[in-house]
């Protein structure tokens, strides 16, 4: 005899709304606490709440609560993420400018884009709405999404801050990271220079994922020319900016200091995660594989800046990572020295992996 709980798993599908409201609405804590609940029948719970997010907004809402917490499942995030009708529906309604679920829309793409099979993104096309003034591949339309689309400038119902995530778990794949890298032939932008800006954002969720696609993007070591040069990507302002504080610097070390990192106000705050600031200390030292990199680093006085956060930051893991690449800036090097393809130096890559 099914138990009460049961019972309400199969009012899921009930043809009448308002049971499906309550059903759905009851059903969400148990989602996280005990999702055998939704895998009977070969997952027929979760067939009724993946179709369920096309139903009344206040339904939806509680069915992709649920598909957010059931699919940190293995056996539930492959059976959703295979599901290619699905993820187009998905994608679909994720776009529209007035869809009311799209954060949460966000955040099961987030999980869903953990399956390795999901890497077909990259190639999957679908229309665009007029409003977003995009073109029809799914990866331009989520990054147009993502930029324009910060703070509710584009659908009042939504900031897309977790499609940072879904960025950042693609950018950990070699053949996607190019697309983060190459300009772009619909708006002849670099996605990278897209996203730079945002690593100093209100959003915690949105820097951290900026600040790991930017780190993964960064094993991309032909790209780093692009990276460093302040004409193209100018990455560096953009990952030395949220490791400072209002620390004052001496004359000769301020002056050799990026226009950006002088004079700033004292009551400038570096990133609060210190999580965030050992990436950005990772993609750092990612960006002294090449001799180009180490002198550039070397010349504008980005040691006193590693310096200062090694002190004022107590992370035992900021604090190695500051040690490695002081390692890297402040040895001697032989003339015409280069390191191609080890950066970090061999042992030091071994530590540094795409997050």
């Amino acid at each position: 005899m099914p138990t009460e709980l049961e019972e309400l798993v199969g009012f899921i599908a009930s043809p009448n709304a308002n049971i499906r409201l309550l059903a759905t609405e009851n059903l969400v804590p148990f989602s996280a606490s005990q999702p055998a609940l939704f895998k009977t029948d070969e997952l027929t719970p979760i067939k009724h709440l993946k179709f369920l997010i096309r139903d009344h907004p206040k339904i939806a809402e509680h069915a992709l609560t649920c598909l957010i917490n059931l699919t940190a499942e293995k056996d539930v995030l492959e059976y959703v993420a295979t599901d290619d009708r699905f993820l187009g529906i998905l994608l679909g309604l994720l776009v529209e400018p007035d869809e009311v679920n799209a954060n949460l829309m966000a955040m099961l793409l987030a999980n869903l884009i953990k399956w390795d099979g999901l890497k077909s993104l990259l190639d999957r096309k679908q229309p665009a709405p007029e409003k977003l003034k995009s073109d029809d591949r799914v990866i331009n339309q989520l990054m147009d999404l993502f930029v324009k689309g910060a703070d509710g400038t584009y659908n009042k119902h939504a900031d897309y801050d977790y499609l940072s995530y879904v960025f950042a778990d693609l950018s950990q794949h070699e053949e996607i990271r190019q697309y983060f890298v190459n300009r772009q032939d619909y708006d002849d932008v670099i996605p990278i220079n897209k996203i730079k800006v945002f690593t100093e954002h209100k959003s915690d969720i949105r820097r951290k994922g900026v600040a790991s696609i930017i780190k993964n993007a960064a094993f991309d070591i032909p790209s780093h020319p692009a990276f460093l040069d302040e004409d193209d990507v100018n990455i560096l302002p953009y990952i030395l900016l949220p490791i400072m504080g209002g620390e004052v610097y001496p004359e000769d070390e301020a002056l050799e200091m990026l226009t950006d990192l002088q004079l700033l106000p004292p009551d400038k705050q570096r990133d609060p995660d210190s999580s965030n600031i050992l990436t950005h200390l990772e993609t750092l030292t990612l960006l002294t594989t090449t001799r180009a990199g180490r002198d550039l680093m070397r010349s504008i006085s980005v040691y006193p800046i590693v310096r200062e956060t090694h002190l004022r930051v107590n992370d035992e893991a900021v604090q190695d990572a500051c040690e490695r690449l002081v390692n890297v800036l402040m040895r001697d090097e032989a003339e015409g020295e280069e390191i191609e393809g080890g950066a970090a130096t061999a042992e030091e890559e071994d530590d540094i992996v795409e997050v």
